[in-house]
């Protein structure tokens, strides 16, 4: 994980009690669902709660015990005050309306909203707990994951959930087997309220930081999400393989025969933090392009400010990443990485920070949609990019990103060359066509 990003390696599983398995194997979710979610490709991500009223990280600047951990200390936020922030809570410019329109002005397709985090918060209506959104001491009152699911399905968004496991607010969470058996009970309750009560639920984020599918009864609760939302895409962070990979805070290697998603923030914070620095347009850009080449998904995070806007330096950084995907999308939506890998891959300089371009002879990637394939030249290594072992017959090409592109074909491959003075700041795009 990059070095901002508060270390989550050191997680500790208390042993618990098999739970009652059976033969039931995940059959994963129908693979019509995991291509049209690959087709997407980029989609926003909202950590958001009353914690945004202090400007610190969502559960992870909450003081007190963790359970099942080994933190040498914990959060900054002393327990009496992270647990009470609700009670001030009052997002009055929150419209979930305008959060979809930022969506897609920024080329996103789908949303995955944060409803409950690791200091076991509760964003919607749950009948499990009271300590939630709708509790009469909250001055807001209101289902923020009612509104938001309500807004992308009305908005032709694609709807996710994330919900986090661990719950160190809980005072069954992880408290000995007995106790934890009930929290299993509750997580599987709250899971059993989102995949009913919203609507299409399209893609599930859990958040285990490493706990075994023991610790959450997983294969049953995997089960009853398949029963309740059959067309659900859930990624692997509840113990289990199922969908997808999660890379966080870094862009994922290419890796075609399983989905992956990485997950990552356009500042440094995943919840509000003021002044956050954002990552430079170049950044997040290649980001997105780094994953599609991958045959990997973006999920990139912004973190709304108490009153329910984000940030407009935020929001202007994604409208500019929705230009870009304006006049380009076609090579990034609905096509699927490769054929075109570039060598030197894995040569990224160790500890970089950000989404760092890796080094040697690596020139970027490509995607493909039939018989199109888009060059992705992210870095010139050279005065030309080659491509070895090219078999099938180049019927034109054509540079999207400007000038003119020069592709020759000869029994070792291709070579494409495109002028410096037409070369694209991050992303030289080369249209071919066998």
């Amino acid at each position: 994980m990059e070095v901002f990003v508060l270390n989550r390696r050191n997680f500790l599983a208390l042993p618990l009690a098999a739970p009652m398995l059976n033969a039931w194997q995940d059959p994963g979710a129908p693979p019509a669902a995991i291509e049209h979610w690959k087709d997407l490709r980029f989609g926003m991500f909202i950590h958001w709660g009353p914690v945004s009223i202090v400007g610190t990280e969502i559960g992870w600047s909450r003081g007190g015990e963790r359970r099942g951990r080994k933190d040498a200390k914990t959060g900054e936020i002393p327990v009496d005050v992270y647990d009470n922030l609700y009670k001030k809570f009052n997002p009055q410019k929150f419209n979930a309306n305008d959060w979809v329109k930022l969506a897609k002005d920024a080329g996103m397709k789908y949303m995955v909203f944060t409803s409950r985090h690791h200091d076991g918060f509760s964003e919607f209506d749950s009948k499990y707990s009271d300590y939630k959104i709708t509790s009469p001491e909250c001055p807001y009152g209101k289902d923020i994951v009612r509104q938001v699911a309500d807004a992308c399905h009305r908005g032709g968004m694609e709807f996710g959930i994330y919900y986090s496991q661990p719950d160190w607010h809980h005072t069954d969470y992880r408290n000995g087997e007995e106790a934890h058996k009930r929290f299993i009970e509750y997580v599987h309750g709250q899971v059993r309220e989102l995949c009913t009560n919203y609507g299409k639920v399209s893609m599930w984020f859990f958040d285990g930081l490493g706990g075994k599918a023991e610790d959450w009864d997983a294969v049953r609760l995997l089960r009853m999400m398949r029963e309740l939302q059959p067309g659900i895409v859930i990624n692997n962070r509840a113990g289990l393989p199922a969908d997808n990979d999660t890379p966080e805070q870094r862009i994922g290697f290419a890796q075609f025969n399983r989905p992956w998603e990485t997950c990552a923030t356009v500042g440094r914070q995943w919840s509000y933090k003021p002044g956050d620095p954002l990552r430079p347009i170049e950044e997040c850009l290649r980001g997105l392009v780094m994953s599609a080449i991958g045959d990997g998904n973006l999920l990139f995070n912004v973190g709304p400010r108490p009153d329910g806007l984000i940030e407009a330096s935020h929001a202007a950084r994604l409208r500019e990443m929705g230009a870009f995907m304006r006049k380009y999308g076609q090579s990034i939506y609905g096509t699927r990485g490769g054929p075109f890998v570039a060598p030197d891959e894995k040569k990224r300089p160790a500890g970089a920070r950000g989404f760092v371009l890796p080094e040697g002879n690596w020139w970027g990637g490509s995607t493909h949609r039939g018989n199109l394939v888009y060059l992705h030249i992210l870095r010139w290594p050279g005065e030309a990019v080659l491509i070895p072992g090219v078999e099938k017959k180049l019927v034109k090409s054509r540079a999207l990103t400007g000038g003119k592109a020069v592709v020759t074909q000869a029994a070792g491959g291709l070579e494409v060359r495109v002028a410096a003075e037409h070369r694209h700041a991050i992303d030289t795009i080369v249209e071919l066509t066998f």
